[in-house]
């Protein structure tokens, strides 16, 4: 049984990601039919805190490969803290492979001064207000920082490519469903979208054969 943040469900086990996958398979045929084809489900749970969300401003519209690379140069570099980030020159996040908006972005992170541990216990909608006043991190990235470094189980990102597909797949929808349409969908999987995602995700590599989120 996870833990309770304000009175919001943390996932923090692979039980509790099973727990939310039996509901849903409870619920809808169709997430049933999902589970027995993917199980068992990841529990993809991360660290939260800067670096996190630094990583995140880092995959944006580049390849996994190259996030990878750019990530591991501002390791070597040590150049994932705060600190680090305001202190550095311009010309070092260059080499490192940022490009002048993603600079501008760490920056902004850097000097946020986000109370992460506040977070913790912070309703999710507060989470993704607080979040997404940060230039460079939008309400996707929000949404998958509650979703996986925070642990929100009733979190979903319907603004997600893989998400939509993954449902037009499941579903048998005549066209991918936008974000809004996806949002309204998912209302009917609470109060374990963030499982209901973890299911479509799956579903989608196992149809695709690829992975539907890094």
């Amino acid at each position: 049984m996870g833990v309770e943040a304000v009175n919001e469900r943390i996932i923090e086990s692979l039980d509790d990601v099973e727990e939310g996958a039996a509901h849903l398979s409870g619920l809808c045929p169709r997430m049933a039919h999902a589970h027995a084809l993917t199980a068992p489900l990841p529990l993809r749970r991360r660290p939260d805190g800067f670096a996190q969300l630094l990583n995140a401003i880092v995959s944006q519209q580049v390849s996994v490969a190259a996030a990878d690379a750019i990530w591991r140069r501002m390791q070597a570099a040590r150049l994932t803290g705060p600190r680090k980030i305001i202190w550095a020159s311009d010309d070092a996040l260059r080499a490192a492979g940022l490009s002048r908006q993603k600079i501008r972005y760490a920056r902004a992170l850097a000097q946020a001064r986000i109370d992460y541990r506040g977070l913790r216990r912070a309703p999710t909608d507060e989470v993704i207000r607080r979040l997404t006043e940060v230039p460079g991190i939008g309400v996707w990235t929000a949404e998958i920082y509650a979703m996986f470094s925070l642990g929100r189980a009733d979190v979903f990102a319907p603004g997600d490519l893989a998400l939509q597909e993954g449902a037009r797949l499941l579903y048998d929808l005549p066209e991918r469903p936008r974000e809004r349409a996806l949002r309204e969908m998912a209302q009917a999987w609470a109060p374990w979208r963030s499982v209901a995602a973890r299911l479509l995700w799956a579903y989608y590599a196992q149809m695709k054969q690829r992975e539907g989120i890094r």
